[in-house]
């Protein structure tokens, strides 16, 4: 049995990640000279081998009770509630109301969110498959998404926001939707950015956006933080400045380099080539999602690898964006390096749920998905 339960794992998935979440551990440990530094290294070890296990775990649960329309839901609302309740006893960050502080962690439901959505619109789709392109299925499917983005873009949270709408979008566009209804959608995206912009959005919100026209019109308030991250990036050069020399970090010049901008210490310190290779890891982890996501029984478990995939090159390229100057700061963490519990934790509950699917695809009776695909289930 338990060799069995073995192959369900992807090892090369493993492979991966593991190198991965250690860049994130020799950032930080470069650092750790530095005030208060060394704690984000030795509880970023724990968080990692927590999330290890977790991952392993979760290979061995059959997770088809996740199909059934009255599980999803209940989580979703849930975490809704959460969501709410952040508004009453939730801890502000950085100018942001969307953690609660338990004492001994700090837990951003916003993350677990984002993994029970992409579960809720894989459910979603799966059963309209035939019938996808009828326009109403945008706007049911909108609402599941529209209800966490709204709760989050009050804390105010940009960057969840962003995420939560590209997770919808993305899994739209591969759901089958029309060019016309995609076309659609892109217009009530921009007017609806036209309302954010007029009545929602927090001054340093919109400085936040205008630094991605120009950051350098006020490198002294809202783009410091884009032009220390780029310069640090910039300063690696070809083959880096070496570990623990990063300069920037070193002399506090580029903030939060244990989150937001783990990226850019670690591109200063370890040049092009480290950055190539960064990049090229997250590629092969993508590769491996939707490599397993191939294998699904179902519209449900193929829908929700891909799901899983945009959910992290989100995060991938929100984060790395920031980090070059190429968008706006929006304090999206970087998927498996990046300094926290929550994101790390959600990220390996993605992966564990992932395998389990793969591990019944080929048992799955074709009367059964016949069903789902007719929305017979």
């Amino acid at each position: 049995m338990v060799e069995k339960n073995l192959k369900r794992i992807d090892w090369f998935l493993v492979i991966f990640l593991i190198p991965l979440t250690l860049a994130g551990l020799i950032t930080m440990k470069s650092f750790s000279p530095m005030e208060g530094a060394g704690d984000f290294f030795y509880k970023q070890i724990i968080w990692i081998v927590l999330s290890f296990g977790v991952f392993f775990l979760f290979c061995f649960i059959d997770f088809r009770f996740l199909k059934r329309t009255n599980v999803l839901v209940f989580l979703f609302l849930l975490f809704s509630g959460m969501l709410l309740l952040i508004f009453i006893i939730g801890s502000i960050s950085h100018g942001a109301k969307s953690w609660f502080n338990l004492g001994f962690f700090s837990f951003q439901p916003v993350d677990m969110m984002k993994l029970i959505l992409v579960l809720i619109l894989a459910k979603y789709f799966s059963r309209r498959h035939v019938e996808i392109r009828d326009v109403k299925h945008i706007f049911v499917s909108g609402l599941y998404a529209l209800v966490p983005f709204a709760l989050v873009l009050l804390q105010p949270d940009f960057g969840s926001a962003m995420i939560i709408f590209c997770i919808w979008f993305g899994m739209a566009l591969v759901s089958g939707i029309s060019k016309t209804h995609l076309f659609f959608i892109v217009m009530s995206g921009v007017l609806a950015f036209a309302a954010l912009w007029m009545f929602v959005f927090a001054p340093y919100q919109k400085d936040r956006i205008m630094n991605f026209l120009n950051p350098k019109t006020n490198i002294h308030s809202s783009g410091y933080n884009t032009v220390q991250s780029t310069i640090a990036v910039g300063s690696g050069q070809v083959i880096g400045k070496g570990l623990g020399f990063g300069t920037q970090s070193r002399l506090k010049f580029l903030p939060e380099y244990q989150t937001d901008f783990v990226f850019a210490a670690f591109s200063e310190e370890w040049g092009f080539i480290g950055s190539f290779l960064i990049f090229l890891l997250f590629g092969l982890v993508i590769w491996r999602i939707l490599y397993s996501a191939s294998f699904g029984a179902s519209n449900f478990e193929i829908l929700f690898g891909i799901g899983l995939a945009i959910f992290l090159m989100s995060h991938i390229l929100v984060n790395i964006g920031m980090n070059l100057g190429l968008l706006p700061v929006a304090g999206i963490p970087l998927p498996f390096m990046s300094y926290g519990g929550s994101h790390l934790l959600t990220e390996f509950m993605g992966l564990g749920i992932l395998a389990s699917m793969r591990s019944y695809a080929r048992s799955a009776h074709r009367d059964d998905i016949k069903n789902e695909f007719l929305g017979m289930e």
